[in-house]
């Protein structure tokens, strides 16, 4: 049943948001910004202005990257710093499922149709991930439904629409996740290692590798500690600590397969090129020569970041394109982004002190073992500060931390909304605990209601919690006015300025 409810309402959100943005692109005119733009080479065909004018909002920003990459490959040096996963998707659906439209729409119009039916089905995915993720870490029912359908009015939206790898890259970790606390690691491993090839901080869950399985060992330890005795309990210990370490090391391999193998690629791409320019489109080149961008050329001397001792293409471009870098963005310039991504920074330091508040001791011990006065682990408390939660928390304090020194900080609400389930876990605890309408007894009975009105008396359904909070905006307590109102107005605004080239990205 909270699965039905949490895609309802994931499926009329995105609904909605397709909707809105056609309607604020078409009402808004386009800002001319200093975005990456190519030209079209191709024809257009029937339909195509009926796309591009329904779903043209979908394209901007980071999003021509990627359709650029599924229409024409990797031709530009700076395309590398959008992983490969996304456009393969994208073409994939071109290629098959609306392959029949191919005398109505150019490669580019079906690519629109493409990320919108993309994005929408994984978006779902995702939320179902998500949903089966914290029932299974949380142990609280409502609080995993709550957490969800907030996820469905995500600040991150318009990055979860779009032309952009979000959504993908959520549904594959939060999938990713729930396998690997299952017990299912080789399966986990496939999921995160899938994951890698959609973002590149996908290689950051490999400390979830790392981490649960360790859980699991020492667990495992302390049962054979207490049950066997003599050469017996040695033999099982040595077992459990090569299984642990073949584990982590063959799971590591797997997860940064993706990530090498395309670091590799760029590099057979750019420093050992095949390719002459007169194979290039010459709008293409042109392109290139007047915004400077470097394109293969085997007549050409390979580029500098070929000699490092450590080639990474994927460095080199986000220090010489994006100027990413540690405190680099810290100038009075960049105030108004920091002051964007702020809603987002405070939810994940709000996450991190409250958890530490509530278990001091247990990070740290950073949740390994157990001390006489203390849970088990394998049984842990509902709810937020349940120690399942330990990991969740450090791994949103990392993203965090170098989300706001090293990157363009106004990334950071989409960076964190789609990498971990925190920002929603601790929004829905912050409802459940101070907003009265919200009935929260004290057992972990799995039902949430609205109290009964006594001003208007009557009762609310509350199968959706936050539909059924919305009419009470303006009479909800001051966390549900902040946390709703930062999760809508994101929602909404992301649509009007992103889709209409503004600066939303």
């Amino acid at each position: 049943m909270d699965v039905k409810t949490v895609l309802e309402f994931a499926a009329l959100t995105r609904a909605l948001s397709l909707l809105l943005q056609a309607v604020l692109n078409a009402a808004i005119p386009d800002h001319d910004a200093d975005a990456f733009r190519p030209p079209r080479t191709e024809e257009p065909l029937y339909l195509d202005s009926a796309v591009e004018w329904l779903l043209g909002g979908l394209s901007h920003w980071d999003a021509e990257h990627f359709l650029f990459i599924a229409e024409r490959g990797y031709l530009y040096e700076h395309n590398f710093a959008f992983f490969p996963l996304f456009p393969i998707v994208l073409r994939g659906l071109v290629e098959t499922l609306l392959w029949p439209l191919s005398g109505w729409l150019s490669v580019r119009g079906r690519l629109l149709v493409a990320v919108a039916l993309g994005n929408g089905v994984l978006f779902l995915l995702s939320v179902v991930a998500l949903h089966a993720l914290s029932r299974v870490v949380l142990q609280d029912r409502r609080l995993a439904l709550l957490s969800s359908l907030l996820y469905c009015v995500t600040p991150a939206n318009v990055f979860m629409t779009a032309g952009y790898s979000e959504s993908l890259f959520a549904a594959l970790t939060f999938g990713g996740l729930y396998l690997l606390e299952k017990g299912f690691t080789f399966r986990a491993c496939l999921a995160l290692s899938i994951a890698s090839a959609a973002r590149s901080n996908g290689l950051v869950n490999i400390g979830f590798l790392l981490y649960l399985p360790s859980l699991h060992a020492i667990s495992q330890i302390r049962v054979y500690r207490a049950s066997t005795k003599g050469h017996s309990k040695v033999l099982r210990y040595l077992w459990v600590l090569v299984s642990l370490l073949v584990t982590s090391l063959l799971g590591t391999a797997i997860i940064a397969l993706p990530f090498c193998a395309f670091q590799y690629y760029g590099y057979r791409t750019f420093c050992t090129p095949s390719v002459s320019l007169e194979s290039i489109p010459p709008p293409l080149l042109a392109l290139a020569e007047l915004k400077s961008y470097r394109v293969p050329d085997e007549n050409s001397p390979p580029p500098l970041w070929c000699m490092r001792p450590l080639p990474l293409l994927y460095s080199h471009i986000q220090d010489v394109y994006w100027d990413v870098g540690f405190l680099r963005y810290f100038e009075l310039r960049q105030i108004p982004n920091f002051l964007l991504a702020l809603p987002m920074a405070t939810l994940g330091v709000m996450a991190a002190y409250a958890y530490f508040q509530a278990n001091p001791e247990l990070c740290l011990r950073l949740g390994l073992w157990e001390t006489d006065s203390s849970k088990r682990l394998d049984k842990p408390t509902p709810g937020f500060f349940s120690p399942r939660v330990f990991v969740y928390v450090v791994h949103s304090t990392v993203l965090l931390a170098f989300g706001t020194l090293c990157m363009h900080v106004q990334v950071l609400t989409r960076f964190m909304a789609s990498s971990s389930p925190v920002p929603f876990w601790i929004s829905a605890h912050l409802l459940l605990l101070n907003e009265p309408l919200l009935h929260r007894r004290k057992t972990s009975v799995p039902s949430v209601q609205l109290q009964k009105d006594s001003r208007e008396g009557c009762k609310h359904s509350a199968a959706n919690p936050i539909t059924a909070l919305l009419p009470h905006f303006t009479t909800s307590s001051p966390t549900t006015q902040s946390i709703l109102g930062y999760f809508l107005s994101y929602w909404v605004m992301g649509l009007a300025l992103h889709c209409n080239s503004l600066p939303w990205t």
